[in-house]
């Protein structure tokens, strides 16, 4: 299933094959929260800008337009019209983001719907079900997302609840996937690593988790409030600890500078919402930097976003009209901005993977850093 093809130091560039085809590592997997990328995109702009992977939310969808209604309609690849791979993340991290609305519980959690106020239960076998009626091809364990900061105390608590809810996870889910009418009888199944920021508690935490022999490892609860440097210092001690024959997934990270620095350290799955959510704020990612489309020395630019850019919004328009579209409050000037970004990201991935490769990462990585520093001419 999972194949590592190439390292160099301790990065590494794996081929996966899925139910829903193959996937090729490292990747960056494109935010459609609820079976949609923001910004009017549709599943075919994600073919063409060469998206692998898309992520859904097990919570969004959920509580609209509710995993039953998806089952009926065939899963959540029919739904969309997408037939390559999708990862649903478990509503954990959503669930805990609701701080006022919800009462944690060894069972699991008690919240209300952040739409109408509803309540609503989940715990790990309600997140395990949901994902099987979306029918994705990897569903994410349900955790806790701990805030940052928090205590020692705290901490060690959450993991090992987070510890008992995953074993509840595994059961449940293979009992879905020997069931009679499972949407995907071949979901698999990554499990969460946690710890915040305690070195020790992550490594422990690994150490346990990986005993489980799941699909693949998560290290989650970063990109929460630490700073860069304290996150790439937690990877460095648990990405070790991890199954070397297994993928992880760090994840809602990050910037093109936490990939590179992220798939440094052995990493291979990766998601965010920035590209989506600067571009519907005019804000566009190219090999120098970022730009504010909205900038008014863009008025009379006749160049595209990125010279050499393959995007539909490079091939086709220049930095002024999407300007003035931006200016103009229309649709199309957010929709160019998402699609140039999220080309961007997943143009950035299949340089990473050949670099590995090629076995230059070190290289490829140290010039593109320094090219995001730059400025443009």
């Amino acid at each position: 299933m999972y194949q590592i093809v190439a390292t160099d130091g301790r990065a590494k560039s794996a081929h996966m094959e899925t139910v829903h085809g193959v996937i090729e590592t490292p990747v960056f997997m494109n935010v459609g929260t609820i079976a949609a990328i923001k910004g009017a995109v549709a599943t075919t702009d994600l073919k063409e800008i060469g998206t692998q992977v898309e992520l859904s939310n097990t919570y969004h969808l959920h509580v609209r337009p509710g995993d039953q209604i998806v089952k009926q309609l065939g899963g959540l690849h029919k739904f969309m019209n997408w037939d390559r791979p999708i990862l649903t993340d478990s509503g954990g991290f959503q669930v805990f983001s609701l701080k006022g609305l919800r009462k944690i519980k060894e069972e699991g959690v008690y919240f209300q719907s952040h739409i109408d106020g509803h309540k609503i239960f989940m715990g790990p076998e309600e997140s395990m079900q949901i994902q099987s009626n979306l029918g994705s091809t990897i569903a994410m364990a349900f955790d806790e997302c701990a805030p940052y900061p928090a205590t020692r105390e705290y901490m060690i608590n959450s993991v090992n609840r987070t510890t008992r809810w995953l074993e509840r996870c595994k059961k449940k889910m293979q009992e879905l996937n020997a069931a009679e009418g499972t949407v995907n009888p071949h979901q698999l199944l990554f499990g969460i690593n946690q710890g915040g920021t305690y070195a020790d508690i992550r490594v422990n935490h690994a150490r346990a988790i990986r005993e489980l022999d799941l699909d693949g490892y998560a290290v989650g609860g970063l990109a929460v409030g630490e700073t860069h440097e304290e996150m790439y210092r937690i990877l460095d001690e648990v990405v070790p600890e991890l199954p070397q024959n297994k993928p992880t997934y760090l994840m809602g990270v990050g910037t093109p500078a936490n990939i590179l620095e992220g798939v440094d350290r052995g990493i291979d799955f990766f998601d965010c919402v920035y590209p989506s959510r600067n571009g519907r704020h005019g804000h566009v990612y190219t090999n120098h930097g970022k730009l504010n489309l909205f900038n008014a020395k863009f008025e009379l630019d006749a160049r595209p976003i990125e010279e050499g850019c393959q995007c539909p919004a490079c091939r086709n328009y220049t930095r002024a009209y999407i300007r003035h579209l931006l200016k103009a409050k229309e649709m199309l000037g957010m929709r160019l901005c998402v699609l140039h970004n999220l080309y961007f990201y997943n143009h950035l991935m299949e340089e990473i993977r050949l670099a590995i490769r090629e076995h230059r990462y070190s290289e490829f990585k140290k010039s593109k850093l320094e090219g995001f520093l730059s400025k443009e001419d």
